[in-house]
């Protein structure tokens, strides 16, 4: 048999393994977990991860201009540059903005960025990584986004950028954030690693900011087990983010190609000799975050399905509006932004003042009972351990990212969750509220 004849047989097999291997499970009451997030794919997730791996092409490489490709088409989008995380995709996308290239417009250590206190730390690490200033602003109950009104209060003369993620799928109020970005002059990141899918006035998010970036952990919409993108319509800063990502080399030459300039041999830069090999010239202080092909192999599987997924997550969102809004007296439903469109990460649920049970005796329930629950990520990232003493400024109060911390949760909208395991969670609750009523 030629090779190309045992690969043809070796992905029939994949197939066949697939099914023996990964066929769903019978969900029994009581015993089987109600994941709140995970992995949902078929077997032709697995045959592209298995045609890749037999390519024995370890970088990027066709599969991850295939994946690229289809990010781009689907969000309308000219730049997207794939990394091996969500939180690199921040690092990166932030990093970008501190180059000198940009000049009286780079970041610069001790300028401030409009973040917010209540999410994940993945949005406020890189600013304090590069030596900028998080500038803390309360968020709204029940969007989970930033407080607008707060906002423009939070902006001082050394205010810079605007960084801020999509809560849970829900969008924040773009109009608002690029009005205040335009007004002031502001970057603008958009953190869209948990609303992939999601729209504002029927443009998807990601799509409004100077650069955006989306997660792929498995948790997300879509998954390639670990890996992200960074997303911008802006060439300068593609070739920007490109160079931070690629320890930091001013080449931007594909993998495996050479000269894509024309002057690879014929350039100064700094002191080094002219004529010094442009794929040897480092012109920021960069790292090495990229992406496998076999990862995007996955991915590219993947995006086929993300419409699909982002359909199943709205579903699931109704069906626990109707499970939980039996007991308005005791639990905040979410509320999607005004014009926006969410592809919900999950369903966000806080406590009302005077509930006669808590948070954590509700959710301790909820995973005896094998449904699985996170808390708002990082509560208040103030009163986070890594956050004490370091350099940031609060706007105005966190009364709303305090409250959050003690009395909000939230619960799986993601698409392998069926009718068996809506059904389930709905007697759970109801059994919950009928023994704990006040």
């Amino acid at each position: 048999m030629s090779h190309q004849d045992i690969r043809k047989q070796i992905l029939e097999l994949t197939k066949e393994y697939y099914k023996e291997r990964f066929s769903t499970p019978q969900f029994e009451k009581g015993k089987s977990r109600v994941n709140y997030a995970g992995r949902v794919f078929d077997e032709r997730e697995l045959v592209q991860l298995v045609d890749s791996s037999l390519d024995f092409w370890l970088t990027e490489g066709r599969y991850s201009e295939e994946f690229a490709e289809k990010i781009a088409d689907f969000l309308g989008v000219n730049n997207v540059l794939l990394v091996n995380s969500g939180s690199s995709a921040n690092l990166v996308a932030f990093s970008a903005l501190t180059s000198e290239k940009l000049g009286e417009r780079r970041l610069k250590p001790g300028d401030e960025v409009i973040a917010v206190s209540a999410g994940f730390p993945a949005t406020v690490t890189p600013i304090i990584q590069n030596n900028c200033i998080p500038v803390f602003v309360d968020v709204d109950i029940p969007t989970y986004n930033i407080d607008v009104a707060m906002m423009e209060k939070a902006i001082s003369e050394k205010t810079r950028c605007i960084f801020l993620a999509h809560t849970l799928g829900n969008p924040f109020n773009l109009d608002a954030v690029m009005e205040l970005a335009r007004k002031y002059n502001l970057w603008v990141i958009e953190d869209n690693c948990d609303s992939f899918g999601s729209k504002y006035r029927g443009k998807y998010t990601g799509t409004f900011g100077h650069i955006s970036t989306i997660s792929f952990y498995p948790a997300h919409h879509i998954t390639t087990g670990e890996g992200g993108a960074v997303i911008t319509n802006d060439e300068q800063l593609a070739k920007l983010i490109r160079a931070f990502r690629d320890w930091g080399r001013d080449c931007y030459c594909a993998g495996g190609e050479n000269n894509t300039c024309g002057k690879r041999f014929s350039q100064q830069f700094g002191t080094l000799p002219f004529g010094y090999d442009h794929k040897y010239v480092y012109s920021e202080v960069g790292y090495n975050l990229k992406m496998t092909d076999m990862q995007a192999a996955i991915g590219s599987a993947q995006m086929d399905k993300l419409a699909n997924f982002c359909e199943k997550r709205k579903q699931n969102f109704e069906r626990y509006n109707k499970i939980f809004g039996k007991y308005p007296e005791y639990f905040i439903l979410p509320k999607a932004t005004e014009n926006a469109e969410p592809a919900w990460f999950s369903y966000i649920v806080t406590l009302k003042e005077g509930t006669p049970f808590t948070r954590d005796i509700f959710t301790r329930y909820l995973n005896e009972n094998l449904i699985e629950t996170r808390n708002l990520f990082a509560g208040n990232m103030v009163r986070q351990p890594a956050f004490i003493g370091k350099n940031f400024r609060i706007a105005d109060t966190l009364n709303n990212s305090d409250y959050i911390m003690n009395h909000t949760f939230f619960i799986g909208t993601y698409p392998g969750n069926t009718e068996l395991q809506m059904g389930y969670i709905e007697e759970v609750v109801d059994s919950f509220i009928t023994a704990n009523k006040g």
